[in-house]
C-alpha cells in the first residue's frame, strides 16, 4: 500500500505485534505513545521506544496528561459521587486515544490511525462499520461503541483477525516478549489500586457528610452502615457486613440520601432498563422498535433485547431477566458481528 499510518503503543505486546502486521500490509508506520499520567508511564514509554527503535522507527511522544485528568479522570470521580458506575474505556477511545491519533495522523499527513484492539473494520456501502474480533474471548468492540464514524473510517485494527495464541506466538518468533510488559488491564490508571482507595487519594469532592452513612433494605429498614457510597457498585456482594443466613447485595446506591439499598440475589435481576446518551456508529439509529443483541458490560455475554425509542433515549425489554443492570455501565446493541452503537444505563426508580 505504502500509506503512511500512525499506532498507538503502550509497550505491550498487542501494540508490538501490530507494528509486525501493519508493516506486512505496506503501511509506514509512525508508532505513538500517548503520556497520560500513570504510575508506570516512564517504564511503558521505555518499551514503546524500544519496540520502535526494533524496527527502525521513532515513537512520537504526546501529552495528553492534562486532557485525560479533565476528560476521563474527572468523569470517573464525578460518576463515583453520584452513585452510578463509570465506564472509563468508553469515554478515553473517542475523546483521548483516537482523537490525539487523529491530531497526529493530520499533522504527519498520514492517512490512516490504528490501535491494538481485538476488533475489525468492515466497510460496507460507504460505512465503516465496527465488528467483534475474530478471537471473541479476546473482543473489544465493546470499548469502541463511543467512536465517530469519522475516526472508525480512518482505523485499522491489525489484531481483528488473530487469536491472543496466534499473537503470542508471532511475538516469541520475532523476538518481542523480551521488549513488552505486562498485559494493560481494563481501568489502566488504579494499577492494583481498589477504587475506593484511588477516589480517596486522588480525587478532590468527597464531602464529609458523604463518608458516612445507611445500607438499607427496599423499603427503607436500616440494615447496617457503609463508608461511603462512592465504594460500592450495584451487584456488589464483598463489603457490607451486614450478617445473615444468605448474603445481601447491593440493589441500588442513592446519593440523594446517601444511602446503599441493599436485598438478596433474586432482587438483582431485572427485565427492563432505559438508555441515554447514545451513539450510533453509522451516524444514524436502525429502525426502531427492533430486536437486538444487547451487552450490559464487557465480559456479559449478550442477550437478546427489544429496543424502543423513548424520552431522551431507549427502553430496553429483555427477552430473559439479567442481573446487575447497573448505572453508568453501557449498553452495547449488536447485529450478528456488528456493533449498531451504545448509551449509558440509566438509574430507575
Amino acid at each position: 500500500m505504502g500509506h503512511d499510518i500512525v499506532l498507538a503503543v503502550s509497550g505491550g505486546v498487542d501494540s508490538a505485534v501490530s507494528v509486525v502486521l501493519l508493516q506486512e500490509l505496506g503501511f509506514r508506520v509512525t508508532p505513538v505513545f500517548f503520556r497520560m499520567g500513570l504510575a508506570d508511564q516512564d517504564e511503558q514509554q521505555a518499551r514503546a521506544e524500544d519496540i520502535g527503535r526494533k524496527f527502525g522507527l521513532k515513537t512520537e511522544v504526546v501529552e495528553l496528561e492534562t486532557r485525560f485528568r479533565e476528560k476521563v479522570l474527572s468523569y470517573f470521580c464525578r460518576s463515583y459521587y453520584q452513585g452510578i458506575t463509570p465506564n472509563p474505556c468508553v469515554v478515553c477511545n473517542p475523546y483521548i486515544k483516537f482523537g490525539a491519533l487523529l491530531q497526529v495522523a493530520d499533522r504527519i499527513g498520514a492517512e490512516r490511525i490504528a490501535t491494538g484492539h481485538y476488533a475489525r473494520v468492515v466497510e460496507e456501502e460507504g460505512i465503516s462499520k465496527l465488528c467483534v474480533a475474530r478471537d471473541h474471548k479476546k473482543d473489544q468492540s465493546y470499548f469502541l461503541c463511543g467512536l465517530t464514524q469519522k475516526q472508525l473510517g480512518r482505523s485499522v485494527f491489525p489484531l481483528g483477525e488473530w487469536t491472543k495464541e496466534d499473537v503470542r506466538h508471532l511475538a516469541a518468533g520475532v523476538q518481542l516478549a523480551d521488549l513488552t510488559g505486562d498485559e494493560s488491564q481494563d481501568v489502566c490508571f488504579l494499577k492494583n489500586t481498589s477504587v475506593g482507595e484511588f477516589l480517596r487519594h486522588r480525587c478532590s469532592g468527597i464531602k464529609e457528610e458523604m463518608r458516612q452513612g445507611f445500607i438499607v433494605d427496599r423499603h427503607g429498614a436500616i440494615l447496617g452502615r457503609h463508608a461511603g457510597i462512592y465504594g460500592f457498585t450495584v451487584g456488589q456482594r464483598r463489603g457490607l457486613g451486614i450478617p445473615d443466613s444468605t448474603p445481601y447485595y447491593v440493589l441500588d446506591i442513592d446519593p440523594e440520601y446517601n444511602r446503599i439499598v441493599a436485598g438478596k440475589k433474586e432482587e438483582l435481576w431485572q427485565s427492563v432498563c432505559r438508555v441515554a446518551n447514545l451513539n450510533w456508529l453509522s451516524n444514524a439509529p436502525p429502525e426502531l422498535p427492533a430486536s437486538f443483541k444487547v451487552r450490559i458490560r464487557h465480559r456479559h455475554p449478550g442477550v437478546t433485547a427489544d429496543l424502543y425509542l423513548s424520552d431522551n433515549g431507549l427502553l430496553i425489554e429483555f427477552t430473559e431477566p439479567q442481573r446487575a443492570v447497573t448505572p453508568g455501565q453501557y449498553a452495547v446493541f449488536y447485529r450478528g458481528e456488528e456493533v449498531l452503537g451504545g448509551g449509558v444505563i440509566q438509574r430507575v426508580r
